[in-house]
């Protein structure tokens, strides 16, 4: 996978510099948060959630989850990735968020992928994915819609099964994926809430045959409240700086 040189750094970097006053970040080392989303966790190694994925499916979920930032309810992030895929706002309004969204992407793949892909144990990846929504819109993901043209590498096509619409339990039978035997997968996920979507995902890859799968999220969503007592606010965005770095 290789991020495509017809790229425009420079505004790229513009909109993901104007944006970083209104996002804070996980940054690595720092105590108190889950070992695989980086969600507050207290004196655990894992948040409730992850926890109960982890002894549930050790071995069959993703290798290594990054979050580009936290997604705080009522925060411009939050607000922003709700808004670049919702049909039902004025199309200005969606298409500034998608502008956003494409652009702290492509900026933390260009910038941190080889560290994200050491954390998993990969050397890079042979194949792209997108956690399936769970509404089944028609069409492709609107993420996917959002970075393909940028992004260079066969894609490892994942489908929802049509009873798990709605779930938020992890099921190694929610989505299903073509073969892809021996593959390394860059698994991309706009929300993360329970991670039960993204690791059914990486679930489903590895059913198929994938040696490892790398997930990048761009919004680990939190609670207003949760987030609060736990500091997030205080920690800045730092585009120098990612999870695993």
């Amino acid at each position: 996978m290789r991020v495509r040189g017809d790229a425009r750094w420079r505004e790229l970097d513009d909109l993901v510099r104007a944006a970083t006053s209104l996002i804070c970040a996980p940054q690595p080392g720092t105590p108190g948060r889950c070992g695989v989303c980086r969600a507050p966790a207290g004196r655990r190694s894992y948040c409730a959630q992850c926890e109960l994925h982890v002894e549930c499916a050790q071995g069959n979920l993703a290798d290594v989850v990054v979050p580009i930032a936290y997604a705080i309810k009522g925060d411009p992030h939050a607000r922003r990735l709700w808004q670049y895929k919702s049909a039902g706002l004025p199309r200005g309004i969606a298409e500034i968020a998608a502008s956003l969204m494409r652009a702290q992407l492509l900026v933390f793949l260009r910038d941190h992928r080889a560290c994200v892909f050491r954390a998993a144990g990969m050397i890079g990846p042979t194949h792209i994915a997108v956690v399936p929504t769970a509404r089944r819109r028609p069409g492709p993901h609107p993420l996917r819609a959002l970075v393909a043209p940028y992004l260079h590498g066969p894609w490892a096509e994942l489908t929802a099964s049509s009873r798990q619409e709605g779930t938020r339990e992890l099921d190694p039978g929610r989505f299903a994926a073509a073969p892809i035997p021996g593959a390394r997968v860059l698994l991309i996920d706009d929300t993360w809430t329970t991670g039960a979507s993204a690791q059914s995902a990486a679930m489903a890859l590895r059913r198929a045959g994938a040696l490892s799968v790398a997930t990048i999220v761009l919004g680990r969503h939190v609670g207003a409240a949760e987030a609060e007592s736990a500091g997030l606010a205080r920690l800045p965005f730092l585009p120098g700086s990612c999870a695993v770095h």
